[in-house]
């Protein structure tokens, strides 16, 4: 018996959704009509059955994401939205506050958000007891770490693979709530981490000034897909419920290609879902959005993830400017065309772009104001135009294979079909056998109008005709019985991929700590309850509901300042050192810097007045 893996992609709204289906993707997630990690990601009910709908088709799974900390106040309305969720014959609920298990839940498969900090075997196997279906681990984690919580757990093991990343560990960072009061954890993140700071000693002596010092670069796995088999994972998420349209064909369309390759060799392995997507282009990730790409942890810390140039996409190098003109300029190295936007770092550091308003060969005309170009600047190209116009088309189309065998009596004709996945459809229909004038030229006409599939999702790959010769047909009854038949296979594919019921039961399981801090994100009395129950006591609310920030980690993370300025103390001899404690500033708020390395952790803590005496 072979193992399912499955590529899950972003849906910010229906339309993207099924796009990311036309493009390749085994699994999408979408945000409820409230409560989502992405507050303004949300969509209405109707719009997630109809993607519902269109999934199921092609045996692709949808999983709704309500996975903020909730009010007491909200609870009422989120058990509501989760019983339409689950009408709408939904896949996989996700969800962050635990407050949740204390429901009469539909029986939805649960699926434990990265936001409940999923690091340890201990955390994993207890969300495996006390009913969830599936863990979002956190990005984190290594190849090792990964494969030991594997061979502790039995539970679906999910994992992003592309994409921003938090430079805090998911559900653990507070410094939108602290500075905006915009919860992360409420999913209206402020995104500090891309803003400037300053980073001072214990003396005040300045280390690094103005730049995005906890802004990372983004994910990109895709060159781990079999080492991430190897270690256990079986779902590859792709980030980006904010990002558009493009961004997510283009990088379905890549990761299924890699998969799919994966899979050819590895006779352990199957595709989970059905159908085969045809593009009009070919995929290319330097081509979307991204700041720079990392590995992350996943072979350790053997590489710098810091972005602190800019928060900003870049781009591909194209080239180099060699001379300016008065209303251009010229470039070598690669073609550039009409509509391309290109960037580059002015001497001050800051990066600033323009769109190409014409290309005449290596001479460069902006559009609008020339930029304040010089010889010897390179040039990225962070818009490609020729490819953006592409995605903005139909640019894929996904069918499901199936073979048609006719059969003709006196008085009846039958076509069956059978899809990929064995599934099978038949349509009878009372005909009188007449007799072809031309029997070879009515055969080759049968199977013409046979292997037209029409509008559907169908690709016909075969037919076989078992009377010999056939009798003669209008071609209103042969399109007649090959619609019905496909009708009759799409409503069979339907029902039979309809979810079904996973009844969640409460239980006792023993909690992996004893006491939990505000850092457990317990916002309502059901959250505390639950923890109660596994025998855990709580010992003060979430950052959310009104606990100072002063003096509190803000961060966890396992993105470190010293790592990425060349002064690790753990896996590097620095070069130098620094008086401690280290200190970032946006200009009105102090932020201390804890390094812990023996844990290999960076907290940040938000310093009071009086802290700072």
């Amino acid at each position: 018996m072979t193992t399912p893996l499955e590529l899950l992609s972003p849906a910010g709204n229906a339309d993207i959704g099924m796009a990311a289906i036309d493009h390749g993707a085994d699994a999408v997630y979408i945000g409820a009509p409230a409560f989502s990690a992405r507050a303004s990601a949300g969509n209405q009910i109707e719009d997630i059955a109809r993607l519902i709908e269109y999934a199921h088709r092609f045996a692709v799974r949808v999983y709704v994401a309500l996975n903020t900390i909730l009010s007491d106040a909200e609870i009422p309305r989120a058990l509501d939205l989760i019983r339409m969720i689950h009408e709408s014959d939904a896949d996989g609920l996700i969800i962050q506050d635990m407050g949740l298990l204390e429901l009469d839940l539909p029986p939805l498969p649960l699926i434990a958000s990265t936001q409940t900090h999923n690091t340890t075997p201990e955390k994993v196997r207890f969300l495996e007891a006390a009913g969830f279906h599936r863990v979002i681990l956190a990005r984190e984690l290594s190849l090792p770490e990964i494969r030991t919580i594997r061979d502790q757990t039995g539970i679906e093991l999910e994992f992003f693979v592309y994409g921003a990343l938090c430079v805090s560990y998911s559900g653990q960072c507070y410094l939108s709530q602290a500075t905006a009061g915009r919860s992360g954890n409420r999913g209206v993140c402020a995104q500090p981490c891309r803003h400037r700071y300053t980073l001072s000693d214990g003396n005040g002596r300045i280390i690094v000034k103005d730049k995005h010092l906890l802004s990372l670069k983004d994910l990109n796995l895709i060159d781990a897909i079999p080492d991430l088999v190897e270690a256990g994972i079986t779902s590859f998420k792709i980030e980006g419920r904010y990002k558009d349209i493009g961004y997510v064909k283009n990088v379905t369309a890549a990761f299924r290609r890699r998969i799919d390759a994966f899979i050819a060799v590895s006779p352990l392995y199957h595709r989970s879902s059905s159908g085969k997507a045809t593009l009009t282009f070919t995929p290319d990730l330097e081509k979307t959005f991204n700041r720079g790409t990392t590995r992350y942890f996943i072979h350790g810390r053997d590489e710098k993830i810091g972005a602190i140039d800019t928060p900003k996409s870049v781009g591909k190098p194209v080239g180099t400017v060699t001379a300016v003109e008065k209303n251009c300029f010229v470039i070598k190295g690669d073609p550039v065309k009409n509509g391309d936007g290109l960037c580059f770092f002015s001497p001050s550091g800051e990066l600033r772009g323009f769109r190409v308003n014409r290309a005449d060969g290596k001479r460069i005309y902006p559009f609008g104001r020339m930029p304040e170009l010089a010889a010897g600047f390179r040039l990225y190209r962070n818009h490609d135009h020729h490819f953006e116009t592409i995605l903005g088309k139909d640019s894929a189309v996904r069918k499901v294979d199936v073979s048609f065998r006719f059969f003709q009596q006196e008085s009846r004709i039958r076509l069956t079909a059978i899809d990929e996945d064995g599934n099978r459809a038949e349509t009878e229909l009372d005909f009188p056998f007449q007799i072809a004038r031309e029997p070879d030229i009515f055969q080759k006409q049968l199977h013409e109008q046979l292997s037209s599939s029409g509008n559907t999702i169908y690709n016909i790959t075969g037919i076989a005709i078992d009377s010999a010769p056939p009798g003669f047909l209008p071609v209103s009854v042969i399109n007649r019985l090959r619609r019905e038949t496909l009708g009759r296979l799409t409503d069979l594919r339907l029902n039979r991929y309809r979810p079904g019921p996973v009844p969640f039961m409460p239980n006792t399981t023993p909690y992996p700590e004893n006491v939990l801090d505000f850092r457990a994100n317990v916002l309502n009395r059901l959250a505390a309850r639950f923890y109660a129950r596994h025998g855990t006591t709580v010992s003060e609310p979430a950052l959310e509901g009104g606990t100072d920030p002063a003096d509190k980690i803000l961060m966890t993370s396992k993105y470190c300042l010293l790592h990425q300025l060349d002064a690790c103390r753990r896996f590097a001899r620095p070069a130098f050192s620094w008086s401690e404690p280290l200190r970032l500033t946006d200009g009105r708020r102090h932020y201390r810097l804890d390094f812990d390395c023996r844990r290999c952790v960076m907290h940040v803590y938000l310093e009071s007045a009086d802290s700072l005496k």
